[in-house]
């Protein structure tokens, strides 16, 4: 299950242009943050790997030993280096500012460089913006969604909305410039 009843979101700001989108995340074992009297487990903080070409979350072996996880099941999946079966886990996933997702089904992968890759299974739930303005990457992301962002859509109204001059007053009526003279003898002199 995936907490997206109550809105969400976080925005970390890169220096420079990035070519990845990394953040930190927590994670720990499946349990219910709503039942009474249940211990909360630890949860641990790893490097993680934002992948829009992911259908699922994948997490590393490390992550695995570190939490003491216990498979749920097998899957088999599709990567870079063709398919394999592979072990499934029941994990609770913290992204920046408390964004959270629990009860998450992930698999366990080989992953360079970060342990936990974040996929569109958390991506699509939410608003996923990422923007590269002023030399920086922003990166900015919600849950439950709310936008319906299509900048076709506004890039066309934007050039197809009329530049409408405002009707200036008759000659005898105070100038639009609040001088408090008439507009015959203001702005209206030249026209």
């Amino acid at each position: 299950m995936i907490d997206t009843k109550i809105p969400q979101a976080f925005t970390v700001e890169y220096f420079g242009i990035v070519l990845e989108l990394r953040t930190q995340a927590g994670i720990c074992e499946a349990y219910d943050p709503a039942q009474n009297g249940v211990r909360h487990p630890q949860i641990h903080s790893f490097q993680s790997l934002w992948d829009t070409g992911a259908t699922g979350s994948v997490i590393s072996t490390n992550v695995v030993s570190a939490l003491g996880l216990k498979p749920v099941g097998k899957r088999k999946v599709f990567h870079a280096n063709g398919e394999s079966i592979v072990n499934t886990y029941i994990v609770n996933i913290v992204l920046p500012n408390s964004v959270a997702f629990s009860a998450l089904p992930v698999t366990e992968g080989v992953l360079n460089g970060t342990d936990i890759l974040i996929g569109m299974d958390i991506i699509s739930k939410g608003d996923f913006a990422v923007t590269s303005s002023q030399g920086k990457t922003k990166f900015s992301f919600q849950i439950p969604s709310t936008h319906d962002t299509d900048y076709v859509k506004e890039h066309k109204q934007k050039m197809h909305t009329p530049i409408v001059k405002e009707k200036e007053p008759d000659r005898n009526e105070p100038c639009s410039c609040g001088s408090g003279r008439k507009h015959k003898h203001c702005c209206g002199k030249n026209s």
